[in-house]
């Protein structure tokens, strides 16, 4: 590893003898998994078909053909032992953390890379085709991106755990809510999207969210990417086709839980 004068690794230096290359940054996954879910206590660890939650979100995830590693970027012993026993990589991290952004921050420092790919650990059922699109091709002028799927029915556009996105003509962030936007006061004709959680960032962008404070429509929404939009960061948003629904209720659970098993029994997935 790259060191300063002091013998402390570099943030970003990759191994010795290894080269980066433009054309295929080195990307690392992490998989934030705090225990002390505000919705589901030890969410991470629920049991979809004899295995954590976990586990199915990490065996998605490290599918994706442009992704390096994986790791879990875990907050409690108990979901570090998990990780142990499913042969799962994983860093731990502060419980103090208030976003899982500012977890893989942490983690960032000590796992290089060009390019860190956050998955939520509430999407089991997460589509590795559809990760792979976040991945930019090069690092040049790359800060942050984000995937947002159509949203296909009247009561995702009103559900406040789905986050509504509107970018501008460049794919842009302009601003997210849990209420529907745009309002359709003059006309019907318009599709809305939801953010998936599934971002990249390069380690500048992931330095920007620990060290700025959250700002007022941050705090009012309770949405981590307001925190670019309000300071004028670039947030790229990336559309996608994504039939992955997060867990954020036990009913939520049982639901995937129930796709699992039909999956399991038609042979279309092994455990």
């Amino acid at each position: 590893m790259e060191r300063n004068e002091r013998g402390e690794r570099t943030e970003g230096a990759l191994p010795a003898g290894v080269a980066r290359e433009t054309s295929a940054p080195h990307t690392v996954a992490f998989i934030p998994a705090r225990y002390e879910s505000s919705r589901m206590r030890g969410k991470p660890l629920a049991d979809l078909c004899g295995r954590p939650m976990l586990w199915w979100v990490y065996r998605r995830v490290r599918e994706a053909r442009n992704i390096d590693e994986v790791y879990a970027a875990v907050d409690h012993e108990a979901i570090r032992r998990a990780c142990a026993q499913h042969g799962i990589p994983c860093v731990m991290t502060s419980p103090e953390h208030r976003t899982g952004t500012e977890r893989l921050y942490e983690a960032a420092r000590r796992i290089p890379a060009d390019v860190y790919v956050c998955v939520n650990g509430d999407e089991p059922l997460i589509d590795p085709a559809v990760v792979e699109q976040v991945v930019p091709r090069e690092t040049a002028g790359f800060f942050a991106a984000n995937l947002m799927a159509p949203v296909r029915s009247p009561a995702e556009v009103v559900d406040n755990t789905n986050i509504k996105v509107v970018a501008d003509r460049e794919g842009y962030a302009l601003y997210f809510s849990r209420s529907p936007i745009p309002c359709p006061k003059a006309s019907l004709d318009f599709v809305y999207y939801k953010h998936l959680g599934v971002l990249a960032y390069s380690l500048e962008a992931l330095r920007f969210f620990a060290q700025t404070p959250r700002g007022p429509a941050e705090a009012v929404e309770d949405i981590n990417e307001l925190r670019f939009v309000e300071n004028r960061k670039k947030l790229r948003m990336i559309a996608v086709e994504s039939a992955s629904l997060s867990v954020d209720t036990p009913k939520d659970l049982e639901h995937v839980r129930e796709i699992l098993r039909g999956k399991l029994e038609s042979g279309e997935i092994t455990l």
